[in-house]
């Protein structure tokens, strides 16, 4: 590699964050769009396209020694390119536990290991101190038109699982789209619509609360549920108070 200090680009999100928090500032050269956390921090980080669309021409002209991808955020086609100029951490993440384990091969790759074992205990904390409530049969709403949801097999079901809100598409894959009409069926006790990657905002609690009047609907921070790396930190903190106040 190129020096002491590796440069770095990230295409995650939530990584671009873990980074910074890391102490890694200084050797990010490139960010997607989306990184938007720390923004204090993040602003001075070019931007390199977003996640499903990053400018190869622009990340091969700035040749970092790493660059920091996700199986699920980012396309098989531009990892295989970016491969041939730099080398790519591919990370997998679908459940808390793969979550902690990238935040600590990333920590050892670039040697901030001692920061990091104390952020993941920290994280580990948090779970500890997750509130022991009454279980609530859980429609986490992504999108709509058409209205998806997520399966098993997602980081965002594992989250739910941790906090006692089982997923009522737990025995689909990656994210089943349904039509909202068969929502009730479902039997959910609790209905969130996510604030990203759809929007979602208190108009449209009327119409699902319309499909599946028996289930509480509620707008939650997609970034609770989603976002992993150093954010699930505080994510879980404000899991642990928000759980709280919806317990059945």
């Amino acid at each position: 590699m190129s020096s002491e200090k590796p440069s770095i680009i990230s295409l995650v999100p939530s990584l671009t964050e873990l980074l910074i928090d890391l102490g890694l500032h200084g050797q990010l050269v490139g960010r997607t769009r989306f990184c938007v956390h720390p923004r204090e921090k993040v602003e001075n980080i070019p931007i390199v396209g977003g996640t499903k669309n990053p400018r190869l021409d622009k990340i091969h002209n700035i040749d970092p020694d790493y660059i920091i991808a996700n199986k699920e955020e980012n396309r098989p086609e531009d990892i295989n390119q970016l491969t041939a100029d730099s080398e790519v951490i591919i990370t997998e993440i679908e459940t808390i536990e793969d979550a902690l384990i990238a935040i600590h091969n990333l920590a050892q790759t670039f040697n901030v290991s001692e920061t990091a074992e104390q952020l993941i205990t920290d994280i580990q904390q948090r779970l500890e101190e997750r509130p022991d409530e009454t279980e609530l049969r859980t429609a986490y709403m992504i999108w709509k038109d058409p209205w998806m949801s997520v399966g098993h097999d997602t980081y965002i079901n594992d989250v739910l699982e941790h906090w006692n809100l089982p997923n009522v598409f737990n025995s689909e894959s990656r994210y089943p789209t349904f039509e909202l009409e068969s929502l009730k069926s479902y039997n959910p006790d609790l209905v969130l619509l996510s604030s990203e990657p759809y929007p979602f905002k208190e108009k449209h609690i009327a119409v699902v609360k319309e499909a599946c009047p028996a289930a509480r609907v509620l707008v939650v921070e997609g970034e609770w549920f989603s976002w992993y790396g150093s954010h699930m930190k505080h994510a879980f903190g404000r899991l642990n108070s928000w759980r709280k106040t919806i317990a059945d």
